[in-house]
């Protein structure tokens, strides 16, 4: 696409979400862009592909990273058709995406079956009041992965 603009971007990803519908997918897909150019697209595949983790936003983040051949995107922008849930929204903390554009709130999915409000709560929760049981078994050897993390002097800091 040339000459990028906001609007243009998203109504790519806009786009992208309706031929997703058609073709038996959800109504989401999200878009990366780094220096005016299109790096990644992903639309939602949870259920075509039996994974809950296939939000449009993740499946973006996954093909951007493989294909910049790096971990952060701190020099990308996000568009997304819809505000995103607090799994991809954490993934987008872990990138480094700095800045998102999206088009339909995380309301607006609620009215149409993508409620999330439960999890913003859960994870507000302490553990022992989850809905998901938390159990800590064999902290004090599971540490020791940390250790030896601590002492390495080549690490890779994420």
């Amino acid at each position: 696409m040339e000459n990028l603009t906001n609007e243009k971007v998203m109504r790519l990803a806009i786009r992208l979400s309706l031929e997703n519908v058609e073709q038996g997918g959800g109504p989401f897909a999200a878009v990366i862009v780094k220096d005016g150019e299109i790096v990644a697209t992903g639309v939602n595949r949870v259920a075509e592909e039996n994974d809950p983790t296939a939000h449009a936003e993740i499946k973006a983040i996954r093909t951007a990273t493989q294909k910049l051949q790096q971990f952060k995107l701190t020099d990308c922008v996000l568009y997304s058709t819809c505000e995103p849930c607090p799994m991809c929204l954490g993934a987008i903390y872990w990138s480094g995406i700095p800045t998102i554009f999206y088009g339909n709130t995380r309301d607006d999915a609620d009215e149409y079956g993508f409620d999330d409000s439960h999890i913003y709560q859960q994870i507000g929760m302490p553990a022992d009041k989850r809905q998901i049981r938390f159990n800590r078994i064999l902290g004090n050897e599971a540490i020791e992965a940390f250790n030896l993390w601590d002492q390495k002097s080549d690490k890779i800091q994420y």
